[in-house]
């Protein structure tokens, strides 16, 4: 029998439910598909910090091919931003058109006589950049300069106001000045933290002559990769003189640390991919490859020449193909081949010629064969307990889909919940069990820690990780007892109690992570998750608050007989109040190292044994300025 309910009543779709919307109407309406997250600026992967790197890639791209050497970048309180470089502008006729239409511009065309076009090698071809910027402001002024003559063009909201056209004496090259509109970044502030120095150091780094100033601040580099490996080690820490080589499509340096973690920092055209991809594999293969050749024969293991390296790895090849809209992993399989022949022949001949710093590199895999050997043993001592967890691991509450189950050959199972699988490392059972309720279990895993972890600062993997069961089950959950490529997570977040335990946690998870993992916090994996510390309801509404200015502004809104609560740790918070704050709604905070060469200086005071100049210091601080 039919069932007439309303519930059931389908919707009428009719012709005039179909619309086309134009390129910037589109870019509008979905903005994701575009740039990603959009946020307000306080997280360094917001999608205001996207706008500005799409246009600043763009003059970039006129340097590559070899037009203009400086690039002028400011911003002011506003938000407004300013970028004008000095490369041969945009041809005056098209200048609407490139900012306006999609799939418009001068990067799919070959160049003359059939070679390729100058732009074969840029990070973006897809022809959205400018377009995505123009759309998502609230102001966008672009003048184009060539050869005495200008045009610009001015839209708001994406919709052209004018355009003039006149005669300049101005140098070659284009201009982009805009804001963000608040419509799609409600509130937003560049904080230049997330700009100065890293992004502008890494663009002079990345191109070695090129004059970037940043509100009148200069960035340059004459060695370029050389300059970015330096800045991220302390040189005296260097087992030997870094090596460094670069030719017209691949350029690399690196050295050897007294350490175990190996450290690497890749790029593709310009792209800082976190996750490396086939490039870096290919450096591997060709750097063990060319070892192995300078070692008078004996067979050497991949681990044991790896072991300590700091390298950076960057190239420039045409059509890049990423695993992801992020561009964090490089997918291209062609290029395995020449570039293990390149990296291995370069490496090779260096050794050749230095002696003593061929020596000290083999002295360096020797000791990092020891050290295996030694952990190899440890874990003969324990085989029946990680055969018992290779597939279950006591307390963890594993979700279906994992960082690594996705095979790009197979595709058999689904890469966007793979990218988004997340493990938590919660404090004590009772948070556990509450986010176990309020988790996505597709894609959210939960681990609870058992009170503090073990300080591992200054201690050796097979001194903490393998005498200590509940770091040795995080290894275990993570995958990577093995290798970094084997991690089953996207994010590992750090969920403790807002407290001074819980802060305290917190320090020595990261400590933990740093001393053994630290690529994987380079990578950006690690995360801090922030929860609620008060909630104010009446009988209709209820507000979460994170801090207390957000406290005293819903009590303000709400009255003065709203119920205020202060949350003293994660298990007072019910599973059903838990979901927002992990999913939808959830806060995280990312792990970022600015200074790679710090760390151990900061473990050292803060970890450490100096119990008296740590507490002095805390007391002198105590009251006047803590950053968590």
């Amino acid at each position: 029998m039919a069932n007439n309910s309303e519930e059931n009543i389908i919707p009428e779709y009719n012709a005039e439910d179909i619309r086309t919307l134009d390129s910037l109407e589109h870019i509008q309406a979905r903005p994701g598909m575009y740039i990603g997250r959009l946020g307000n600026g306080e997280h360094p992967d917001d999608g205001i910090y996207i706008l500005l790197k799409e246009v600043i890639d763009n003059s970039i791209d006129e340097f590559t091919v070899g037009s203009g050497k400086k690039i002028e970048v400011n911003i002011d309180e506003t938000g407004l931003v300013r970028v004008r470089d000095y490369g041969r502008g945009i041809p005056l006729e098209k200048v609407v058109d490139c900012v306006s239409k999609i799939n418009t511009g001068g990067k799919f065309v070959s160049g003359s006589d059939g070679k390729p076009s100058p732009f074969a090698c840029s990070i973006g071809l897809n022809g959205v950049g400018l377009k995505a910027v123009n759309a998502l402001s609230e102001t966008f002024v672009i003048t184009s300069r060539r050869n005495g003559a200008f045009t610009t063009a001015r839209f708001e909201h994406g919709v052209l106001q004018k355009e003039e056209n006149g005669k300049t004496e101005e140098e070659n090259g284009t201009e982009v000045i805009f804001r963000p509109a608040q419509k799609f970044f409600p509130d937003f502030h560049f904080d230049l933290k997330h700009i100065v120095p890293r992004r502008m150091s890494n663009y002079a780094w990345l191109n070695s002559g090129l004059t970037l100033l940043f509100n009148g601040e200069r960035f340059f580099s004459r060695r370029g990769l050389l300059d970015l490996l330096e800045s991220k080690i302390d040189k005296d820490a260097c087992l030997y003189e870094p090596l460094h080589f670069k030719n017209d499509r691949i350029e690399f340096a690196f050295t050897h640390l007294a350490v175990l973690d190996a450290s690497y920092y890749s790029f593709v055209n310009g792209q800082n991919t976190n996750d490396g991809g086939t490039h870096l594999s290919a450096f591997k293969e060709g750097l063990l490859k060319a070892v192995s050749a300078v070692s008078n024969g004996k067979r050497l293991d991949a681990e044991d020449v790896r072991s300590g390296i700091v390298a950076v790895v960057a190239i420039r090849i045409p059509d890049p193909m990423f695993e992801s809209q992020t561009k964090n992993k490089l997918g291209n399989t062609d290029l395995k081949g020449w570039m293990v022949a390149e990296v291995s022949e370069a490496i090779a001949n260096m050794l050749y010629k230095n002696a003593e710093l061929r020596q000290c590199l083999l002295d360096k895999i020797a000791k990092n064969e020891e050290a295996r050997t030694r952990i190899q043993e440890i874990r003969k001592g324990i085989k029946d307990q990680a055969k018992k967890t290779v597939l279950r691991v006591p307390k963890l509450r594993d979700c279906q889909f994992h960082l690594c189950d996705f095979d790009t050959k197979r595709k058999l199972v689904d890469k966007e919940r793979c990218a988004e699988s997340m493990l938590f490392l919660t404090e004590g059972d009772s948070a556990a069990n509450n986010m176990i309720h309020a988790r996505n279990p597709e894609t959210q895993a939960v681990f609870p820690l058992r009170g503090k972890v073990l300080n591992c600062y200054g201690l050796s993997p097979e001194k903490s990780i393998y005498k200590n069961e509940e770091l040795y089950f995080i290894v275990r959950a993570l995958g990577i007892e093995k290798s970094l490529d084997d991690l089953r997570y996207s994010k590992i977040i750090i969920a403790s109690d807002a407290d001074v335990d819980g802060f305290h946690i917190r320090m020595l998870v990261i400590t933990f992570f740093l001393t053994f993992f630290q690529p994987l916090v380079l990578s950006n994996h690690l995360f801090i998750l922030e929860t609620p510390l008060y909630r104010v309801r009446t009988k209709k509404k209820t507000i979460y608050c994170f801090n207390d200015t957000e406290r005293d502004e819903a009590i303000k809104t709400l009255g003065k007989t709203c119920e205020m609560t202060r949350f003293k740790g994660l298990g007072e918070i019910s599973p059903e109040e838990f979901k927002p704050f992990i999913r939808e709604g959830m806060r995280l905070v990312p792990v970022t190292i600015d200074n790679q060469k710090d760390i151990e200086s900061i473990l050292r005071f803060y970890m450490g044994p100096n119990s008296p100049t740590r507490r002095e210091y805390v007391l002198d601080n105590l009251l006047s300025d803590i950053v968590i």
